[in-house]
C-alpha cells in the first residue's frame, strides 16, 4: 500500500509554546493547534529555548508565526519599568522567545498573529509599554480576568470600522472572553488601534504597513473557534496570509 503523499502546500506555522516552571516542562492547550489545521495550515510548537541560532534556523522554515497566550507577565525591564506590586510571575524563557522571534518575523516580513500575552510581546518589542496591573493602574476599569469557564463571552468591544477585523466581525460591536491583567499602555512603533473596550483598554493592533499581516489580540479567539465565527474568520485570515507570503 503506498503511502500518502503530504500536502506541502499547507503553510508551516510556528506557535510559542508555555514553560510549566515547577515541572519544567513545555506545554500549550490544544486550541491554537486545531483551530490552525482547522483553517488549512500545518501547525508547529515552538519549544521556549533563547538560543539565537537555533531560533533562526527554525523561522527560516515558518510560513508565519502565531504567539500564544501565558500565565505569566512580561518583564518590565523589557520596557524599562520597575516591577509593581502587583507584577504577576515572570518567566524569562517566554519573554526572550518571544522577542528573538518578532525581530526575526520582522526582518522576513512573516505574518504574525499574537494572542494576550502575545499581543503584549508585540507591543514591547515594537518600543510600546504596558499597564503591569489594570485595577491598580487604572481607573473605572472592567472586569478583564473573568476567571471559568475561560470561554464565555465576557464584554464588549468597539472595533474600527475601517479595520478588517471589522468586516470579519460583521460590524463594529462584539463580545469576547478576557483572561488578563496587563494591558497596552503606550503603543508601539507600526502599530494601531483597531478595538477597544468600554473602558477604552486596547482590545486589538494592528500593524500600519500595507504590506504586512501582523494582528494583536487581547483575547483567546482559540477558546471556543469551532463555534464562532468571528475566531474562525481571524485564524482563516492569518492562514490566507501565510499563503500568500510563500508565493
Amino acid at each position: 500500500m503506498a503511502l500518502e503523499q503530504p500536502d506541502i502546500t499547507r503553510p508551516l506555522i510556528g506557535i510559542t509554546n508555555r514553560l510549566d516552571v515547577a515541572e519544567q516542562r513545555f506545554y500549550l492547550r490544544r486550541y491554537y493547534a486545531e483551530a490552525l489545521e482547522a483553517a488549512g495550515a500545518a501547525p508547529v510548537h515552538i519549544p521556549l529555548i533563547p538560543n539565537r541560532e537555533y531560533l533562526g534556523a527554525l523561522i527560516e522554515r515558518l510560513d508565519g508565526l502565531l504567539l500564544s497566550g501565558s500565565n505569566s507577565d512580561i518583564d518590565p525591564a523589557h520596557y524599562g519599568e520597575e516591577p509593581h506590586p502587583r507584577l504577576g510571575a515572570v518567566i524569562s524563557e517566554r519573554d526572550s522567545v518571544d522577542l528573538l522571534l518578532l525581530e526575526m518575523a520582522e526582518k522576513r516580513k512573516l505574518p504574525v498573529l499574537a494572542i494576550c500575552f502575545g499581543m503584549q510581546s508585540l507591543n514591547v518589542s515594537r518600543g510600546g509599554t504596558l499597564y503591569q496591573d489594570l485595577e491598580a493602574q487604572m481607573a473605572n476599569v472592567i472586569k478583564h480576568e473573568q476567571g471559568i469557564p475561560a470561554d464565555r463571552p465576557s464584554h464588549y468591544i468597539k472595533i474600527e470600522g475601517d479595520s478588517a477585523l471589522a468586516q470579519w466581525a460583521g460590524g463594529k460591536t462584539v463580545r469576547v472572553n478576557s483572561s488578563h491583567h496587563q494591558a497596552v499602555k503606550e503603543l508601539g512603533r507600526d502599530l494601531r488601534v483597531v478595538a477597544r473596550a468600554s473602558d477604552h483598554i486596547i482590545e486589538a493592533v494592528a500593524d500600519t504597513r500595507p504590506d504586512r499581516f501582523v494582528l494583536g489580540v487581547q483575547w483567546h479567539p482559540e477558546i471556543g473557534w469551532e463555534r464562532d465565527q468571528f475566531s474562525q474568520a481571524i485564524f482563516a485570515q492569518f492562514v490566507e496570509a501565510t499563503q500568500t507570503s510563500k508565493q
